[in-house]
């Protein structure tokens, strides 16, 4: 089993935002392939099972995502390298999708926290890219990646989720 991870914040007031561009991506990923969220949480996530893939969107918030999937992984006994987190980076321009088998969090308090809890960095993610510097200029880093896509910006999202779908069905 492969554990595939999106990272965001829970309340419905972060939809839409850059920092829940994770969990856009698998809601996306499960709009695409008709499949449901499981009714209740499990270790502090909301889960959905296609195949061999355990999808999980964390319930903490973005900055301590790492304990559910702590939990989730030593549960069903999946070893880092079989855990695949999906992030927003804002020092990627917006549209780019960057893979890597393994790194540092890079400054990505979410991936800090993955590191922390699995004491590793050991583990494949993509990065999908925010960067607008003069939204981010204007607003500072912290508003910035809690700020809304811009309209221009939502109309290249499907594109861009349509890829990071098929970067999952890959991961195998």
């Amino acid at each position: 089993m492969k554990l595939i991870v999106g990272l965001g914040n829970p309340e419905s007031k972060y939809n839409w935002t850059r920092h829940n561009f994770g969990f856009l991506a698998l809601d996306f990923y499960f709009k695409l392939n008709h499949l449901d969220w499981d009714k209740k949480p499990r270790y502090g996530a909301i889960t959905g099972v296609s195949g061999d893939f355990l999808f999980v969107k964390p319930q903490d918030y973005y900055n301590e995502s790492g304990r559910a999937v702590r939990e989730l992984a030593h549960y069903y006994k999946i070893p880092p390298e079989d855990i695949l987190v999906i992030c927003d980076d804002f020092n990627l321009d917006f549209g780019k999708i960057r893979y890597r088998t393994s790194g540092s969090a890079g400054g990505n308090n979410g991936l800090k926290s993955l590191i922390t809890e699995l004491k590793t960095e050991e583990f494949p993610r993509i990065r999908l890219g925010t960067e607008n510097a003069e939204l981010r200029k204007k607003l500072g880093d912290v508003e910035f990646v809690l700020s809304r896509f811009t309209p221009d910006e939502k109309t290249a999202l499907p594109e861009i989720l349509a890829e990071v779908a098929r970067r999952i069905d890959d991961f195998a």
